[in-house]
């Protein structure tokens, strides 16, 4: 048995867990992990958190997450408001492309689970070119729609056959959250880690929001644009009630501590 780690402190944000953590400490935890479980990590943004509020499976599978990382700034912005003033965006794209480097040193071998066969394919490519001796261990598009439990079962010995280190899963939230947590079980000594449309900004199959925009936290407002039809009940309400009680939590916290424990 590999000897314990030591998970990142997490602090709840309008509800849910999010850890405090940095790129390095993060790249250093997945040098680290465990030989005899799963280590999930969860990339979460306002998107998350609100759908944990509504959705007791989600924040379930978030809560058991090894790791639920800032990968939205306004998520970061409520560890900085909780004492944590330095506490970085961690976002899924930039920490995919990151490991992609770090782990050819490190050893690590790849698998993309999500999306789509053409958007794989790009994304592999993609990680040939950022880290030319990458180690793919493999890729697999699951079908659409939920994942029935012979599927997951499939899915994750195909994984466990490719002989992966790091699983990328690109399913979207809240189903890679709750695919994550169903599969960590079979799946001991990888790491899980949930990137959503890091796949699409990395595969190039999306482009991302101007560095600026990334660090004002209005990347969202640089997606809507590309898909107001798909994201405008996303972003038009769920931005603004995160905002008004990620301010409510700032202002009274004893009260809001005192009403989650209820």
């Amino acid at each position: 048995m590999s000897p314990p780690v030591q998970w990142p402190n997490r602090v709840p944000v309008v509800g849910t867990p999010i850890s405090v953590t940095s790129n390095d400490a993060l790249l250093k935890l997945l040098e680290q992990r465990p030989t005899e479980q799963a280590t999930v990590v969860a990339f979460c943004n306002v998107h998350s958190v609100m759908t944990a509020r509504r959705q007791p499976e989600v924040a379930r599978a978030l809560r058991a997450a090894q790791v639920t990382a800032p990968d939205g700034m306004p998520v970061a912005w409520g560890l900085r408001a909780s004492g944590y003033p330095n506490q970085p965006r961690i976002p899924g794209p930039t920490f995919m492309e990151t490991a992609f480097r770090h782990g050819v040193d490190a050893g690590w071998s790849h698998f993309f689970y999500g999306t789509t066969d053409d958007t794989l394919a790009k994304l592999v490519e993609a990680a040939k070119s950022l880290a030319p001796r990458i180690k793919i261990a493999g890729s697999f598009a699951p079908p659409f729609g939920p994942t029935p439990d012979h599927d997951l079962d499939t899915d994750t010995a195909r994984i466990r056959q490719s002989g992966a280190d790091l699983v990328w899963v690109g399913l979207g939230m809240p189903k890679q959250e709750i695919w994550m947590s169903r599969a960590a079980a079979q799946l001991p000594g990888t790491a899980l880690l949930g990137v959503g449309a890091a796949f699409d900004f990395v595969a190039g199959t999306t482009p991302r929001a101007p560095g600026w925009m990334q660090s004002a936290g209005l990347e969202w407002l640089h997606r809507f644009g590309q898909q107001p039809g798909r994201l405008w009940r996303r972003y038009l309400i769920n931005n603004p009630a995160y905002l008004m009680l990620l301010a409510r939590s700032i202002v009274r916290p004893e009260r809001t501590e005192r009403a989650r424990s209820d």
